[in-house]
């Protein structure tokens, strides 16, 4: 398992709230799919991207209690495209290196 970096975790969390309006634990539980990552450790990222306005934050009611749910800024969406392309390009020189025979 190859460690995870806070700039990757913001991105696959921008990621899956781009997708839909979601709440944490939902978010957290698709990306432990993915990757091994505590709750405690993302409950800080989605503040932390709440905080500098990639992510806003509204109420709504489930169970008699409200949920705090997530959606994506314009900011956020930027970010989001610049992660994507940030990672493409780390992919492909990992994939270079990694790659069992040379294919150039």
């Amino acid at each position: 398992m190859f460690p995870i970096s806070s700039a990757l975790l913001d991105a696959l969390v921008l990621a899956l709230v781009d997708r839909e309006e979601t709440y944490g634990y939902k978010i957290t539980q698709e990306i432990q799919n993915a990757v091994k990552v505590s709750e405690s450790t993302l409950y800080p990222v989605l503040r932390r991207l709440q905080k500098n306005g990639a992510l806003e934050t509204f109420d709504r009611a489930y169970m008699g209690r409200n949920r705090r749910y997530y959606r994506i800024t314009a900011l956020g969406k930027a970010m989001l495209i610049q992660y994507r392309k940030d990672w493409e390009e780390h992919k492909l020189q990992i994939d270079e290196i990694l790659r069992e025979e040379n294919l150039s």
